[in-house]
């Protein structure tokens, strides 16, 4: 990767790419088919024949052609807490000797996730020497290769969690392959080995999306640093492009529109990048162009504070990580404004950022987890947030099912809500069901400032009508002007009045406090400026809100709520955010 300038800067904002008007269609969504199920259940049967272990066997490598520098530096006081007899993600922990690489001691599937991926190694190694981290390591790998070393089974030998572990098992490799042992570190380099000689069969079988990027880059980073690599490099990067193809939209974003997906995405890559640095290789452009794409995508979804807004289940993901993915991806670009085809919308003047999502939710067959959240937004005024979703767990634990569920509504998001039910049902499985099909988003760059005119019909079907959302931001930033209109949707029924409510979720220290018309309201921010509310077509009232922070943790907040009826012909409600002083 010679070929990569740390100091290019890629303008993936120019204004007169911003396009006048699209329409985006959720695919019809059956999740995945039972006979799919049956297949992918037969196909991880076959990793226990005789014959799949020995396509796994082959010469043992007697060592890597090069250890990679990993990019990102690790949690010291974690590492600390590790040699202490804990392994710790954010809030949550597990004791190293409940550690089996099975379940974990009933981690949470992020800390599941942390463990299995030897994550913790990066957190180790900044937090000890590596006379006081080996033999912590060594012991954590010998019980991996004990219980998954010759037995290749689901979970543990998926392609996705293959990629990541054998990305952190060479930039770490000092940790792992310090043991003068050498059955010991036989096996280690063995273990690296068969798990590439896998994903050389079966990272195509990954999901689409991050899983299938992460097992591809498993196989490019097996066939650049382990011995007799070159054919398995080859294939790899063309699979690694293909995957990146398919699990990145044309702008950048991932197919999940899972942002905490979109770091990861980056920050894979990232890794990748360095193991071609160290062995002075490029990597192919198509691959450095997905790079540069998904990080100007990340960008446009950050808030005034550096953090992630919060979509599709996860949380404000912290100003700290993103920096640090974004230096360790070494793309200097600026926020995308309109990711149209990922789905998120961002508008920016002064100090304000709006960041608003302007497309339907995934399918379930590619995503987990997926938010009724359509024509949702968030505001921030410099650093502090003002209108906020309230967020997700991204996989941590800490929260009880039922509230993790409930986060995923529409009501949990600042948008309207017709008939107190979400926009795209989500079944008591979790997948999503029927609901918003089709958005149509059509943008303008005017000089006062930026409009967005949106709709959605997820509530056709049921109630026969459709979901306008105007969103106009001046260019100072001072005032956001909106209307919520509920338009008769064409050949639907026309049904008896509803009910609807236009929620604005709070950010934690903004306190609300309505006028006595019941049309306005004012937002104090703790530290910060004062924020009106006025509206017209609704009566605005106030209710309890919550909003969970990047390390999982609950805050109780409150909501105004503009609610109103809407009789079978439609109706509207204006609305007007102005900045004071």
């Amino acid at each position: 990767m010679s070929e990569r300038d740390p100091d290019a800067f890629v303008d993936a904002d120019n204004p007169g790419e911003i396009a006048a008007g699209r329409r985006l269609v959720r695919a019809g969504d059956k999740g995945v088919s039972l006979g799919e199920r049956l297949l992918n259940s037969f196909h991880k049967l076959t990793w226990r024949t005789p014959l799949h272990g020995f396509r796994l066997n082959g010469r043992y490598p007697l060592k890597l052609l090069a250890v990679p520098t990993d990019p990102f530096a690790g949690d010291a006081d974690a590492g600390q807490r590790l040699i202490r007899g804990a392994i710790t993600l954010e809030r949550e922990s597990v004791a190293v000797a409940a550690v089996d690489f099975a379940g974990n001691g009933g981690a949470s599937p992020a800390l599941n996730a942390y463990i299995e991926r030897f994550a913790w190694l990066r957190d180790l190694a900044a937090g000890v020497t590596r006379a006081q981290g080996a033999p912590i390591a060594e012991a954590l790998m010998q019980r991996w290769i004990d219980r998954h070393g010759a037995k290749v089974s689901d979970p543990a030998w998926s392609p996705d969690r293959i990629g990541w572990r054998l990305l952190n098992w060479t930039a770490h490799a000092p940790l792992i392959l310090s043991s003068s042992n050498i059955v010991y570190r036989s096996a280690v380099l063995n273990a690296m080995a068969r798990g590439a000689r896998h994903l050389d069969r079966n990272a195509d079988r990954a999901p689409v999306g991050l899983k299938r990027i992460a097992a591809w880059a498993g196989v490019v980073a097996a066939g650049l640093l382990i011995p007799g690599g070159d054919v398995r490099r080859e294939i790899g990067e063309a699979g690694l492009v293909r995957a990146l193809i398919s699990g990145l939209s044309d702008d950048g974003g991932i197919v999940t529109r899972a942002p905490v997906d979109q770091v990861e995405v980056v920050e894979l890559l990232a890794m990748l990048a360095a193991v071609y640095d160290v062995r002075r290789q490029e990597w192919p452009i198509g691959v450095q162009a997905a790079l540069d794409k998904a990080v100007a995508a990340l960008l446009g979804i950050t808030m005034g504070d550096g953090a992630l807004s919060s979509w599709q289940g996860a949380g404000p993901v912290a100003k700290d990580r993103i920096d640090t993915v974004i230096a360790a991806s070494a793309v200097r670009t600026r926020p995308l404004r309109q990711a149209h085809d990922w789905g998120y919308q961002r508008m920016a003047g002064g100090a304000t950022v709006v960041v608003a999502d302007m497309a339907p939710p995934p399918q379930s067959r590619i995503a987990k987890g997926g938010c009724a959240s359509t024509l949702a937004f968030e505001l921030s005024d410099g650093e502090k947030r003002v209108i906020v979703n309230c967020g997700g767990t991204g996989g941590a634990g800490g929260l009880p099912p039922e509230l993790a569920r409930a986060l995923r509504t529409t009501a949990a998001h600042s948008t309207l809500v017709l008939g107190d039910s979400n926009s795209t049902a989500i079944h008591a499985d979790g997948a999503l069901g029927a609901g918003v099909a089709s958005v149509e988003v059509d943008r303008e760059e005017l000089e006062g400032g930026s409009r967005i005119d949106a709709s959605h019909d997820g509530y056709a079907r049921r109630f026969g009508l459709i979901h306008k959302r105007t969103l106009a931001l001046s260019a100072s930033g001072r005032e956001l002007r909106g209307e919520d209109a509920l338009l008769p949707a064409p050949k639907r029924r026309k049904l008896a009045a509803t009910p609807f409510a236009v929620r604005f979720h709070l950010a934690p220290g903004v306190e609300v406090t309505p006028t006595a018309d019941g049309q306005a309201a004012l937002l104090r921010i703790d530290h910060g400026p004062l924020w009106q509310f006025r509206c017209r077509g609704g009566a605005v009232t106030i209710e309890d809100s919550l909003w969970i922070d990047a390390t999982g943790q609950m805050h109780t907040t409150q909501q105004f709520v503009v609610e109103g009826e809407a009789p079978p012909g439609g109706t509207s409600v204006a609305w007007l955010l102005k900045r004071a002083g």
